[in-house]
């Protein structure tokens, strides 16, 4: 009994029950398509999450073998659920500094290795890359190498230094935030 004193009508239930779930059913392209795009692009936007994907992208965006980074992002904000765009914003944005790292990382890696200093003329090695692919793999695949060697040393330090300094900066800017959305 309604807390009128009637029976509800036994049609009303069944026509409420069939609006519900219409209303909330999404179809093949929403859920396939848009529901993961929206996650992505939304997900990971937390102070901590923020400062991670400032941490993880700019290690990322620097590994030394040319053409690698995006990738990197991509598979490190999938796993870490970290924020698509902002990591790949980040990966372009230090692009101006990809290369002076890239011969910080050869000489530290040489460095570390004992190796002797490569010699580099960009003429020379673009036209063995283009021309010879497998005579400048055996030049350069060890440059390569100490550059990897040397990024995985300084990465996790880079990384862990750049999340405590961005962790206090988001955090401030989410409490600055919080009030004008709470007024809103």
């Amino acid at each position: 009994m309604s807390p009128s004193g009637q029976q509800p009508s036994p049609a009303s239930p069944s026509l409420e029950s069939a609006a519900a779930p219409a209303a909330t059913r999404r179809n093949f392209w929403q859920r396939r398509l848009l529901d993961p795009v929206v996650a992505q692009l939304t997900q990971g936007i937390t102070p901590q999450k923020i400062s991670l994907t400032f941490a993880v992208g700019s290690a990322f965006a620097l590994f030394p073998i040319l053409g690698t980074t995006t990738a990197l992002c991509t598979a490190a904000a999938i796993l870490l659920k970290l924020n698509q765009p902002l990591i790949h914003v980040i990966n372009q944005l230090l692009w101006i500094a990809y290369f002076p790292v890239m011969y910080v990382c050869i000489r530290f890696g040489e460095t570390l290795l004992g190796a002797p200093p490569v010699v580099f003329d960009i003429a020379r090695m673009n036209d063995l890359f283009w021309n010879s692919p497998r005579a400048f793999l055996e030049q350069f695949g060890s440059t390569a190498l100490h550059a990897v060697v040397a990024w995985c040393v300084l990465a996790p330090l880079f990384g862990t230094a750049l999340y405590f300094i961005t962790l206090p900066l988001t955090r401030r800017l989410a409490r600055r935030k919080a009030p004008a959305t709470a007024a809103q």
